[in-house]
């Protein structure tokens, strides 16, 4: 039996898969907290606790399920229609993932190298497309080894921004520009951040937890989501600290570590590609492994005819796309959370508050039958035949 997977690990791969392009650009946390002023800080809090929360519910339900993809969670949870019509949401919304970070892999080529955005997200795609065609152990090492280098960059980053002009913090929790949020009041954008993040997360938090125990599971799942709230807040505190100044940027947060040094700056754009490259991976590795057996032929296939796609779509610009895809998805995954959270529940309930357990294995004869009806149809096929 295999070693279970870290705390640690499960917690990095936790924040790495929500955080990428729109996190650490600044761009998604501009938009879903940062116009909101002071009261997005309330919205940040709140979405910290659903983070934890749905975590854990999925990784519980993973290890229950021992299940390669979302598929099986959202089925446990959500019944036969339902769980049709969110995977149909989550498999569509894994692929935008991957159109955006490949999006902002031009953005950041565009405005910081001053190279062609296309060389951006052509280098995202292909890069994705080698990491996702090792499987699955390539794509959690690729996504818990960055994740925690940008949480520590953001941190030092927007520490620096804040105590260079605290006076500044203060007096711009005052100043909002709801209007330019992505949707007009703060507890819906903190229920929608986190209802559209996990749709893209579920893809890989659902097999990550058949690899782990509950007791890991929840721990990696709390510190992940306290440190998702962390990284959140720190970038919400830095946009604040410069408003209106970075408002119109495309990536705030790079303008922002250049306020620091040319140094800081050129540092945050190969970090930030790095974790654009994070998220791409798992969204990449979602769709496909929904789709198609991960590691066949079909997969490697569809893997590849997916980035070519990718990498169209994301020619529709950065900005444009965050701001239209994932307040849409964020509606749609309102669905997935209520059901998760009932599902999950109802589980607990179940058992007692005992915690979650693996599915029963069959007894010797419903396997019995189970091979009886098998070779039954397998007669019946060469018969037809």
């Amino acid at each position: 039996m295999k070693k279970p997977l870290s705390v640690f690990t499960i917690a990095a791969t936790y924040v790495g898969t929500v955080v990428g392009a729109g996190f650490a650009s600044g761009q998604e946390v501009l938009q879903f907290f940062g116009f909101f002023g002071g009261w997005g800080i309330l919205g940040i809090a709140l979405s910290t606790i659903l983070f934890i929360f749905f975590g854990i519910s999925i990784l519980d339900l993973g290890y229950k399920l021992k299940t390669k993809s979302h598929l099986p969670v959202i089925r446990k949870t959500g019944g036969r229609w339902i769980s049709r019509l969110m995977d149909i949401v989550i498999t569509f919304f894994l692929f935008g993932a991957l159109v955006t970070m490949a999006a902002g892999a031009g953005a950041i080529f565009a405005e910081q190298l001053k190279l062609p955005a296309l060389w951006g997200s052509l280098l995202m795609v292909t890069i994705t497309l080698l990491t996702v065609l090792l499987g699955l152990n390539r794509v959690i090492e690729s996504i818990s080894f960055v994740a925690p280098i940008l949480l520590v960059s953001v941190l030092t980053i927007s520490l620096w921004t804040i105590f260079s002009n605290p006076q500044a913090l203060i007096t711009n929790l005052s100043w909002s520009q709801t209007a330019r949020a992505a949707v007009p009041y703060w507890p819906v954008s903190a229920v929608l951040y986190v209802s559209y993040n996990l749709v893209l997360a579920m893809a890989v938090l659902a097999p990550l937890g058949a690899l782990s125990n509950p007791t890991n599971s929840r721990s990696g799942a709390i510190f992940g989501g306290l440190g998702l709230g962390v990284g959140v807040l720190a970038i919400t505190a830095a946009i604040l600290t410069k408003v209106p100044q970075v408002t119109n940027l495309e990536v705030p947060m790079i303008a922002i570590a250049g306020g620091i040094s040319p140094f800081f700056r050129s540092a945050y754009s190969i970090i930030l590609f790095a974790e654009v490259y994070t998220t791409a991976v798992a969204s990449l590795y979602g769709f496909a492994s929904r789709l198609t057996e991960p590691e066949s032929s079909a997969y490697k296939w569809l893997s590849t005819v997916v980035s070519v796609v990718a990498f169209a779509g994301a020619q529709f610009g950065f900005s444009k796309i965050v701001g239209t895809l994932y307040p849409a998805v964020g509606f749609a995954g309102l669905l997935l959370l209520g059901t998760l959270a009932y599902g999950y529940l109802k589980a607990l309930v179940t058992t007692g508050f005992g915690g979650i357990r693996p599915e029963p294995a069959l007894k010797p004869i419903q396997e019995e039958k189970l091979s009886k009806t098998k070779t039954k149809n397998s007669s019946s096929d060469v018969e037809n035949d």
